[in-house]
Order: C-alpha cells, then structure tokens, then sequence
C-alpha cells in the first residue's frame, strides 16, 4: 500500500497539485510491495526514510516483476519530471538462492546498464539473494568497468566472454573459485614387438630432444581416453583403442599459477606407419624399452622413468589399471564415464 500519496486522475493535474505549498511541504513514504517484501526505498538504494517531495529523490511506487520485463516505476520527487521507468536486468534464480543475469538481454548503453545494475543490485539484496553471476560477451567488454565499480569481482574468462561475480551477504563468500587446473594426457602405446611409441617434440622447453611419449591437452568436453586417442593420432598418425588409464600426475604453480593434471592412458595400435605433424613434431619412431630409458632425462627424473615402468607393467598383465565405464547420473541424467579398475565387482 502507499500512504499519503495525493491522488490525481491524470498528469496535469499531478503536476497542478505539486504547485500548492501543502504538497511541496510533505513527504512521501517508499512502497511496500507484496513479491519483493518490506522495500522501503531499498530498491533505488535510498534510506527507509520518508522521500521529501521538494527534493531530488526518488520512491518506488509501482510493480516489481522477477522474469524477464521486469521493472521498477519511479516518480520524480518534485512531482513535476515525468515519471520514469528503470528495468531491471533480466536474470533468473539458481538453487543456492542466486541470481544469474541474462547476457543477451542487456542494456545496449552503458549509462542504461548502470542504471539497471544499481537497481537490480538493490532489489536483489533486498529479496535476500546471495550470489551474482554476470556474464559478459565479447562485444560488452566496455559494461566490463561498471560493474566492477558496482563491486563485482572476475571470476574467469574465456574466448568471447567475461564472467564476474557478486557476493551480497556480509559473510565470507563460498562461490566456487574459477577453474584451477589444465588436463594433459599422454599416451602410452605398445607394438607387438614391444616397441614404444615415442616422439621429439619441436619446441626449446625443458623437453626438447628427448624421446618421449606424445602428450598433449584434452579439448573442452572431450573424455580423456578420447583426447588420448585424439593427440596421438594428430602427432603420429597411429590410430589406437582405448585400453585403460594407467596413472596420472598432479602438480601445481604450472603455466599462469595453475595446478596440472596429467593422465597417462596405455593404447592399442591399429596401424603402425608413422606420419609426423610437423608443425609439432620434430620426429616420432618406435623404440625399444632399453633406449627410451637409457637416455639421460630417465636416469635423472624419477616420475618420468616411474610412469614407463608402471606403463610395462600394466601391457605384462602384472598391474591393473582403470577402465572407462558409461554410466547415467541421477542428478542431471547425463551420460559420463566412471574410471575405476578393469575387475569384476560384485
């Protein structure tokens, strides 16, 4: 309800009232609305005081909508500036009691978007809303600014986007951190002849010159044994199966302050002649056991030599490692794979 509002059944005589010394001299009290709860100014960031109608302030005095098209209705305080209409930013709630804003339903112009960041922020704090996910595309890179001097914080950023975050309770903030890893995988593959495949890669890091497994990095939604597959076939030309994972590596502080996790999966060839990439390849080859760890990078790193000797002993049979099992989770009824090792569970 509003309380003590004049009442004028149009805008002329709104702005006739506003000339008499009785309207000049009252105030007004912020609406209380029935879906946003006890606003009392909170949503254009005013005090819950009275709004004075002979200052420049402002009071909420019609609808709030929580979809899309949503708005807040204001009335200049002087009651003779027509009344004006900021919308708030169109977002949705997530199930942890946030919001996540819409990015392709932005206000084109900054000074909108500001308006409607404000507003949202204010109405958002006052639902009791919690955390504030904006994400911003490529082409709203200069929104960027505004909303970090809104109290936003980066969060993380890929090609094409930005996304920020907003923590509104005054407790410390449990958002789940950016992404902290990089997954590589390396692929361990054995001929008949019990010949490795190796490779030399064509770069000037630590590596260089060494005879080594063919390593790379999965691609974004890509499984491991499928990356594993993928990056030999792209450095060697070998195709191989999938056989199973056979141990993987965890190191932090790598490239950009970020931890490492490298898989090292044993596959099957499916053909044996060799075809380089050349832009990252300097030369690949089949080699014996005793040759790849003669060499004096084995002698000298214990995790590198470890892996190889764990690699042979899971192609002897003598080591079990894990194997990929389809399975559908009941949370989101996806398909995913489980790795766990290639023995019969009762």
């Amino acid at each position: 309800m509003l309380g003590h509002l004049p009442r004028c059944d149009s805008r002329e005589g709104l702005k006739a009232s506003a000339r008499t010394p009785e309207l000049r001299a009252c105030s007004f009290v912020a609406l209380t609305l029935d879906d946003v709860g006890s606003v009392d100014g909170e949503v254009l960031g005013l005090s819950s005081k009275h709004v004075t109608a002979n200052k420049p302030s402002f009071a909420p005095i019609n609808s709030y909508r929580s979809r899309p098209g949503k708005v807040v209705r204001v009335l200049s305080g002087d009651m003779v500036t027509p009344n004006m209409t900021i919308e708030l930013l169109s977002a949705w709630d997530d199930e942890y009691n946030g919001v996540v804003v819409e990015p392709t339903r932005l206000p084109s112009s900054a000074n909108s978007f500001a308006s409607a960041l404000r507003t949202s922020l204010s109405c958002w704090k006052s639902k009791g809303k919690k955390g504030i996910w904006l994400k911003l595309l490529e082409e709203q890179a200069n929104l960027v600014p505004i909303a970090i001097q809104q109290g936003f914080m980066y969060h993380h950023a890929e090609a094409g986007y930005v996304m920020l975050t907003y923590w509104i309770p005054d407790e410390p903030c449990p958002l789940p951190p950016g992404p902290s890893h990089q997954i590589g995988i390396a692929g361990f593959v054995i001929n008949d002849q019990k010949q490795i495949l190796v490779v030399k890669e064509k770069c000037s890091c630590l590596c260089a010159g060494i005879w080594k497994l063919p390593t790379g990095y999965i691609n974004k939604s890509e499984e491991l044994f499928s990356g594993a597959v993928r990056e030999v076939k792209e450095e060697t030309g070998i195709e191989t199966r999938f056989l199973e994972l056979v141990a993987f590596r965890h190191v932090h502080q790598v490239a950009f302050e970020k931890s490492d996790l490298l898989f090292v999966c044993m596959l099957r060839p499916l053909s044996l002649e060799i075809k380089i990439d050349a832009n990252e390849i300097q030369e690949a080859k089949w080699a014996s056991v005793e040759e790849l760890l003669l060499q004096e990078f084995y002698k000298e790193d214990e995790m590198s030599k470890k892996v190889i000797e764990i690699c042979l002993e899971a192609y002897q049979k003598n080591y079990n490692g894990f194997c990929a099992h389809k399975l559908i989770s009941k949370f989101d009824g996806k398909l995913s794979y489980l790795y766990y090792k290639c023995v019969d569970i009762k």
